[in-house]
């Protein structure tokens, strides 16, 4: 679009954040159990029989028989926490700083490495602000509920880290995560390209057919998102994984004797394992991520299409004569 757009909420950096966060609870609600799994097989150092699949549907089934429906959704509201709360802080820290990259300029056009550098702040400062609760989720879904040192939910599980380790517990494992950023970064710099090349493609569509783009018209289909968010996650996946290993592997209390810090963690993966082990769960990992990445770029670009032409016809409706607001 060339001119600049209208916002539902006081900024536009809010109405991606409300996006981002709606996205990220649907996300959840949608694939926890899988999500849970991708845990435990990150922190198991057992070599998995079978393919990918079996190793999904024998893991939720026995997950199922032990622990019933309840087990496939333990560590759910840490989760729906942390997911909602990173994609819409993310969103919100990511919509302000292209916009200052840009000098608030609607036709300024970003650079890759623009893209690269403002989604690696953008991810820095919310895996900072969001780490107690990844703890928390990590250590809820490789615990069984009826264990002793087990948590009951978000908050007990963050006062219970509180009381019993201090600030350092909360965010452990917060040096991994900036080195996560890198996936993000990757990931949105090939996705922010991606989706620039549909839109000057649709707008030389536009122009053969004589049309002009309105605010309805600012948006791809879902098709295309769907393609460009999962190939980008599979690019950044590819490069990024070994350190969400590294790190569920320290995050979990119950191996905190193994994996005391990133190092050691290193070296006994690799000694034990091999490069094998820093890919662990990694087939979980892609049928539960690439899913979930494309459940919720699909979702957050349409409530925040959505937020945008709302936004725009309460603008229309308030140039209208005799419309009170």
């Amino acid at each position: 679009m060339t001119s600049s757009q209208p916002s539902f909420f006081p900024t536009s950096a809010l109405d991606h954040a409300a996006a981002g966060l709606g996205a990220g609870i649907v996300a959840v609600l949608c694939m926890q159990p899988l999500d849970l799994l991708k845990v435990k097989f990150q922190v198991s150092t057992e070599n998995p029989r079978g393919g990918a699949g079996r190793q999904i549907w024998n893991s939720l089934k026995e997950i199922k028989v032990q622990q019933g429906w309840r087990g496939l959704y333990r560590g759910l509201g840490p989760n729906v926490a942390g997911n909602a709360s990173s994609w819409g802080l993310y969103f919100l820290f990511y919509d302000m700083l292209k916009k200052r990259a840009a000098g608030d300029d609607p036709n300024f056009r970003m650079s890759a490495g623009s893209y690269l550098l403002c989604s690696a702040q953008a991810s820095a400062v919310t895996a900072i602000l969001t780490n107690p609760i990844w703890v928390v989720k990590v250590r809820m879904f490789t615990s069984r509920p009826d264990s002793p040192n087990s948590y009951r939910g978000l908050w007990h599980g963050l006062s219970s880290v509180w009381r019993t380790e201090g600030m350092t517990g909360l965010w452990k494992g917060t040096s991994l995560a900036l080195v996560g950023v890198s996936n993000g970064a990757v990931q949105f710099m090939a996705y922010e390209e991606m989706k620039r090349w549909g839109f000057e493609r649709k707008r030389r569509q536009f122009m053969k057919a004589g049309r002009t783009m309105t605010p309805e018209d600012d948006k791809l289909s879902n098709t295309a998102y769907t393609v460009m968010s999962g190939a980008s996650k599979l690019f950044a996946l590819g490069i990024t994984y070994p350190y969400q290993v590294i790190r569920s592997r320290i995050q979990n209390n119950a191996t905190q004797h193994l994996y005391p810090d990133i190092l050691t963690t290193v070296k006994r993966t690799w000694k034990g394992e091999s490069v094998r082990g820093f890919y662990r769960g990694l087939g979980t990992n892609l049928v539960r991520v690439l899913p979930g990445t494309c459940v919720t770029f699909v979702i957050y670009e349409n409530l925040a299409w959505l937020l945008r032409t709302t936004a725009a016809r309460r603008q229309a409706l308030a140039g209208t004569p005799g419309f009170t607001s």
